[in-house]
């Protein structure tokens, strides 16, 4: 089972390496959730009132063109297992209940609309069949794909419902427009290896991307793929009480991820190609919405389509499931100079999420307002810096102006003006904010113990935190009850607040990864149980990796503890790639170099292939010695000792409890 739990995301490919021993936890129960109280219900109220509630563009634009969607609303894998169902959002059909923000239940409702729909004369996309969209590109003889989805079982749903409804044609090229999961682990499902090997199918992807693709998430992959179950609500219940949308699609399907490296790059901006008859005209723009992007334009039909960098809501700088923070200056320069070079000619403009647009004065304005978002988030941000306020400080007054703040795309169903604007921060002054109490402060649990002591014990925050709670005040029950659970995590009273406080949180959020983030959190509070996501390696992943990178992992992989004691170099020759390296572990760091080293205690010589298997976990050393696939000559105890220093980390490790 293939499995990822981000957009964007190489996660945890290679934080599977069974060899190096078995993390987890335990299964966790469902816990029944709690209604929304008087104080959320007159929240969701008031903001209800405040909504461009006349200004139904977004609805009519999300349902133009609709031609149809799967008769069957299950999409399963090979092995049966469900990738998808699109009957679990039904319930969006429905008026906003109390236990949701009612502008995010809009947005929600709007992304879970699923099917096929004619953008113009041959362009077509599939929205609604995972967190992105696929877009087909109709060729003198063919199709041009853009972005396969994230799993090969709703890419090939999708090819199949555009082949029936469209007729069957072959596709001549994919062309995958950054480099996150969502916009190419679908490929094998629309397309053949042996196509693409052949010539008779291009892969098209801006330069860097195969290295960013597989690189971005690799290093941290274990802690951001943590995050991410909290961020998409990965293991909430789909529902009213429960996840209902991850802020740029209904969810993240759970099928099988692959990735067929590019054929071709694009590497300037006003770098054209024709592919079966299609001119394609595009826009380099790295370092915005992901490290290796681009914008693409159709002059035949003056279409334009911008990636991942204009959405219907506002993006994140930083997600909060942990990347590098992005450039939210770069990102509002690059969608400047999208309007410059497309809008006066753009009749339609469409996504990799959300919907498409029509009319050049509509996206003219779009692409403005949607620029100067990022714009005054960047430069209000640093403004207020300067002023001498911290992140978060400037969180706290941050806000759009009402000309930006009234469209609908710029509202924070994923990102926000508050996380975000953080992020501008930490981008240009880091994690201190000045204060000197800031430089050295207690880690949580210590600080937690001294903060319930000063209050006069567990039981009197709790009873502080109960009149805080029917005031409707929950961030301030969160910010001392925190305390309570770090301090006596067994507390039962502590715990069952806290999560009572984060659920009516998430009821009041117009974020749907701030909703996801605080339901989860109060889910694992009231179950006290922690469940890892199966640990997978998806291996065309792990194929594309540099081999540098690899040893890069394994370097945050060693136990202080078990290298201590431990100075050897170890040869690794791989002749099926040319290549040679020496690893050495020393000091508690393991390094590498390119080339081998003489007097090297062993060297262990294999096909690539052969030493990832072992690494993923999908073989063992001793078995492929066995089987001759990996040859070890010198002493075989200095290769068991590299491998004996390393520790996989849990997969499951406390985030709301120390």
């Amino acid at each position: 089972m293939l499995r990822r739990i981000g957009c964007g995301l190489a996660a945890t490919v290679l934080w599977s390496a069974g060899a190096m021993g078995e993390g987890g936890g335990p299964a966790g129960g469902a816990t029944a959730p709690k209604p929304a109280t008087e104080s959320t219900v007159a929240a969701n109220a008031a903001v209800a009132a405040t909504l461009p509630v006349d200004d139904r563009r977004d609805e009519d634009f999300a349902g133009r063109g609709f031609i149809a969607t799967m008769s069957d609303p299950v999409i399963k894998s090979a092995d049966g297992r469900v990738v998808w169902d699109f009957s679990a959002y039904d319930f969006l059909k429905q008026p906003a209940p109390p236990t949701v923000n009612p502008s995010l239940w809009r947005t929600a409702a709007i992304l879970a609309r699923h099917g096929l729909f004619k953008v113009a004369d041959h362009i077509y996309q599939v929205r609604g069949f995972d967190i992105s969209n696929i877009t087909f590109i109709e060729g003198e003889t063919g199709w041009i794909v853009i972005d396969p989805l994230l799993s090969t079982e709703m890419a090939s749903a999708a090819y199949d419902l555009v082949s029936s409804k469209l007729g069957l044609k072959p596709i001549h090229a994919v062309i995958y427009t950054h480099s996150h999961a969502d916009h190419y682990g679908g490929v094998r499902g629309v397309v053949e290896q042996a196509d693409v090997d052949s010539g008779k199918v291009k892969i098209i992807a801006p330069e860097g991307f195969t290295e960013h693709a597989v690189s971005e998430n690799v290093i941290a992959g274990n802690a951001m793929g943590r995050r991410a179950t909290f961020m998409f609500g990965t293991l909430l219940p789909k529902g009213p009480e429960g996840q209902l949308s991850t802020g740029i699609g209904p969810a993240l399907s759970a099928g099988t991820v692959t990735l067929i490296p590019p054929t071709d790059s694009i590497t300037e901006t006003g770098q054209t190609m024709v592919i079966d008859g299609v001119t394609l005209e595009f826009q380099m723009t790295p370092g915005t919405e992901a490290p290796a992007e681009m914008n693409i334009f159709l002059p035949q039909w003056n279409a334009l389509c911008l990636a991942e960098n204009a959405n219907g809501s506002m993006h994140n700088v930083l997600t909060l499931r942990g990347a590098l923070v992005r450039d939210a200056k770069a990102w509002a320069d690059y969608l400047g100079e999208s309007a410059r070079l497309f809008a006066d000619r753009t009749d339609v403009m469409f996504t990799s999420h959300f919907w498409p647009r029509w009319g050049r004065d509509e996206i003219k304005d779009y692409i403005t307002k949607h620029r100067d978002a990022y714009r005054y988030l960047h430069n209000e941000t640093v403004r207020l810096m300067n002023e001498g306020y911290t992140g978060e400080e400037i969180a706290e007054r941050i806000a759009l102006p009402p000309v930006l703040a009234r469209e609908w795309y710029n509202k924070g169903y994923y990102g926000t003006m508050s996380h975000n604007s953080k992020a501008v921060y930490q981008r240009y002054m880091g994690w201190y904010d000045g204060n000197p109490s800031s430089l050295n402060p207690l880690p949580p649990e210590e600080a937690a113990k001294h903060y319930v002591e000063a209050f006069g014990g567990a039981d009197a925050v709790v009873e502080k935190a109960r009149v805080a709670f029917a005031a409707g005040d929950y961030r301030w029950v969160a910010e001392i009850l925190k305390h309570v659970v770090f301090a006596e995590p067994e507390h039962a009273a502590a715990r069952e607040l806290l999560a009572d406080a984060y659920e009516q949180m998430g009821y009041q959020a117009e974020s749907a990864p701030w909703r996801n983030i605080y339901l989860s959190g109060a889910a694992e509070l009231r179950s006290g149980q922690r469940i890892p996501l199966p640990r997978s390696v998806a291996i065309d992943t792990v194929r594309a990796m540099d081999t540098a990178l690899l040893f890069d992992l394994m370097a945050v992989m060693v136990d202080p503890a078990k290298a201590a004691d431990k100075a050897l170099t170890v040869n690794l020759v791989f002749p099926d790639r040319d290549e040679a390296f020496a690893l050495t572990l020393a000091n508690s760091v393991l390094g590498h170099e390119t080339g081998t080293k003489d007097g090297a205690a062993a060297t262990l010589t294999a096909n690539r292939a052969a030493f990832l298997m072992v690494m993923s976990g999908m073989a063992k050393m001793p078995d492929m010695i066995a089987a001759e696939a990996i040859k070890i000559e010198g002493d075989p105890q200095a290769v068991a000792a590299i491998f004996g220093a390393l520790k996989r980390p849990s997969a499951d490790f406390a985030i709301v409890t120390p």
